[in-house]
């Protein structure tokens, strides 16, 4: 260990050639081309890349990105040739602990990137048998890796358990989970459903555009452990009013989402639209009004 502490002590900053560097294979985090990426490359093309990239040897040639995949995707929009690099020999749970570790500090995660990231850091803590930071020959519980990550992340290690769960949803459903069109603690719940069923739930909410309560998960996951839980039943529990429902204005997501941010959850769209909405009552006011002092 104090070797490897040594050796990144006297790492130095070299630049090798953008074709020779390769995004990692599998890596829970998405590059989105959004206006933090539009940021990044105005940055990168006024300053250059501040922060070098972390890399690590590939086998069969060339580097692997360990941390800076969203740096090197801004790179690639601008033409950049050469790139900055710091190389540093990992094994793979070494590099994805440090792939996580430099990503889990961003602003903006969806519930996703947080999943797979808790779950393969649990999969390496478990592996390594130890705390993670710590040097102690004692074998790990997978609670004990939850406390570590939580500790990490300011959160509770339940709730990194919640987070890990979702991994155990289909993509569709947790595509809607992503967008915030189905909340984080009802998206647990249904993680706990086969794939079938969860298909179902995909099915009505696109075509109802019906989003299930949290009540209405516990109750299909009751309702599953008991054996009882069909598509038919999912579709008649969706279909009931839910608990002081209000008739609600529905939009077309896909109509509306295309003027925000690809992060923007609802509520961010909704505010962002009662706001637009209020600016526009007020300037129709001053225009009346001044029409009625003309």
């Amino acid at each position: 260990m104090y070797k490897k502490l040594k050796e990144r002590i006297t790492e130095t900053t070299q630049y090798y050639l953008l074709r020779n560097v390769h995004p990692r294979a599998e890596q829970p985090f998405q590059v989105r081309d959004d206006e933090e990426m539009e940021r990044l490359v105005e940055s990168i093309h006024m300053n250059g890349v501040l922060n070098p990239l972390i890399v690590t040897p590939r086998r069969g040639g060339g580097y692997e990105i360990v941390s800076g995949h969203r740096r090197y995707a801004a790179c690639q929009k601008l033409g950049v040739e050469t790139i900055p690099v710091i190389v540093r020999d990992l094994d793979p749970d070494e590099a994805t602990l440090c792939m996580i570790d430099s990503n889990l500090h961003r602003e903006h995660l969806l519930p996703s990137e947080k999943a797979y990231a808790y779950k393969a850091k649990m999969e390496v803590l478990n592996r390594k048998g130890q705390r993670y930071g710590q040097t102690s020959s004692q074998p790990a519980t997978k609670w004990d890796a939850a406390t570590e990550i939580g500790k990490a992340t300011n959160e509770s290690r339940d709730q990194v358990f919640r987070y890990i769960r979702l991994t155990n949803l289909i993509k569709p459903l947790m595509d809607i989970v992503d967008s915030g069109r189905i909340a984080f603690t009802p998206a647990v719940e249904l993680s706990y459903l086969p794939h079938d069923l969860q298909d179902k739930v995909v099915e009505i909410f696109e075509r109802d555009e019906a989003t299930p309560s949290y009540a209405q998960t516990v109750r299909f996951r009751r309702l599953h452990s008991e054996g009882k839980l069909t598509a038919d039943v999912i579709e008649d529990i969706m279909a009931k009013p839910k608990a002081n429902q209000k008739e609600k204005v529905k939009f077309n997501y896909e109509r509306i989402a295309r003027f925000f941010p690809p992060n923007y959850s609802t509520k961010q769209m909704e505010d962002a639209i009662v706001r637009i909405l209020e600016e526009h009552r007020r300037e129709v006011s001053r225009r009346r009004d001044d029409e009625e002092r003309g």
